[in-house]
């Protein structure tokens, strides 16, 4: 079986988005990746939850609760607000990130005229959960995910 055979139409962003705008598509059409485009519509890059993860994870700074003084004591309700609010602030940064920052720009792509065991044995070689497919051009034509190649076998 090719991959034309089993290939769906992709759900895409573009690499000017904000993560607020991918996080809401990837909800909405439940899916935990799609290609990344640019204003001409060429494949630049694809975005997945983990590099949306990466971004929003902030750094924590340890709050030495262990044998506090009492002056730790008094301050430690302040310092829990003021570490809410800073967390907060950085969350809403980031996800004004642009998808350019954060995509993953090495593509791996499928041809629709592979066999979907090839296709398989390039997502477990690489650990990848998805291949865009292109035409000979490199235009965007489809996307085949684990699942779809899961689907085809049943």
């Amino acid at each position: 079986m090719l991959i034309k055979d089993i290939m769906k139409k992709p759900i895409v962003v573009y690499e000017d988005n904000d993560l607020i705008d991918v996080i809401r598509l990837f909800r909405k059409n439940k899916i935990s990746g799609a290609p990344v485009l640019n204003k001409d519509g060429k494949l630049v890059g694809i975005i997945s939850e983990s590099d949306i993860v990466k971004t929003i994870v902030t750094h924590n700074e340890d709050l030495n609760l262990i044998l506090p003084s009492p002056l730790d004591l008094i301050e430690l309700p302040l310092k829990t607000a003021l570490k809410i609010e800073e967390f907060m602030e950085d969350l809403k940064n980031a996800l004004k990130t642009k998808v350019r920052d954060v995509m993953t720009r090495k593509v791996i792509v499928a041809k629709p005229d592979m066999t979907i065991n090839d296709a398989a044995k390039l997502m477990v070689k690489n650990n990848i959960k998805r291949l865009p497919v292109v035409d000979d051009e490199g235009n965007l034509i489809g996307i085949v995910t684990r699942g779809d190649l899961i689907e085809a076998l049943i």
